[in-house]
């Protein structure tokens, strides 16, 4: 689709600057990764004092109106969006801004900027410009409202993981706590059989030598 946008772009010639024309100029690409864009679009022409109106078209015949603003500077002027759009912007005596957000990737397109100045004759607008093509990303990040089942089953995965990882955590704090005690255990244990007082052997009897009983009476005779 890119392609084809592309190819279209070479068939919208440049624009030449007349008396009665306005030149505007566009970025030729814009790629959004956040849903959300800003298109400028340059013109050469006063309209400070004019009735002016500025319009965003989509689609290479520019079938589609995205956003509008008309009035004058005497007066805050406002954004218009149209459905299926968000728009608001700014404009300023060289530059019109559209700001767009909450794209889709349907709405990848080629966009056209268009100046029209109403008020005072003679009407004047610019040549169709050589437009901008904005193309809009797949957002990875889950939306809030409308999440996908890709999604859905990845959150999934992700809280079952969590939960086995707290589990496991869990698991390996009261090993480890018993492990602990139990050598606590061990080690006290050894420190009272340490401490149980013990014979050093078996007591010796001491036997007094043996002497004959002497015979007084041979020694009278």
């Amino acid at each position: 689709m890119i392609l084809r946008l592309l190819l279209a772009l070479n068939f919208f010639p440049s624009i030449q600057v007349t008396e009665n024309k306005i030149l505007v100029k566009q970025s030729p690409m814009l790629v959004v990764y956040n849903n959300a864009v800003n298109l400028s679009c340059k013109y050469t022409y006063n309209l400070f004092s004019k009735e002016l109106r500025a319009s965003l078209y989509k689609g290479a015949d520019s079938a589609v109106e995205v956003c509008v603003v008309s009035g004058n500077y005497s007066h805050q002027l406002q954004f218009h969006s149209k459905p299926g759009f968000n728009c608001d912007g700014k404009l300023d005596n060289e530059t019109v801004t559209f700001y767009l957000w909450n794209l889709s990737v349907n709405q990848t397109d080629i966009y056209f900027c268009k100046i029209e100045v109403m008020y005072p004759p003679p009407y004047i607008d610019n040549e169709k410009s050589n437009g901008t093509i904005i193309h809009v990303k797949e957002n990875q990040i889950c939306q809030i409202q409308g999440i996908p089942t890709s999604c859905k089953m990845f959150w999934a995965l992700v809280v079952v993981g969590g939960v086995l990882a707290l589990y496991s955590f869990l698991v390996t704090v009261a090993l480890c706590n018993h492990w602990m005690n139990k050598k606590k255990n061990r080690i006290l244990q050894s420190d009272y059989l340490n401490m149980t007082p013990r014979r050093l052997g078996p007591t010796r009897k001491h036997y007094h030598p043996y002497a004959p009983a002497r015979d007084f009476a041979a020694y009278r005779s």
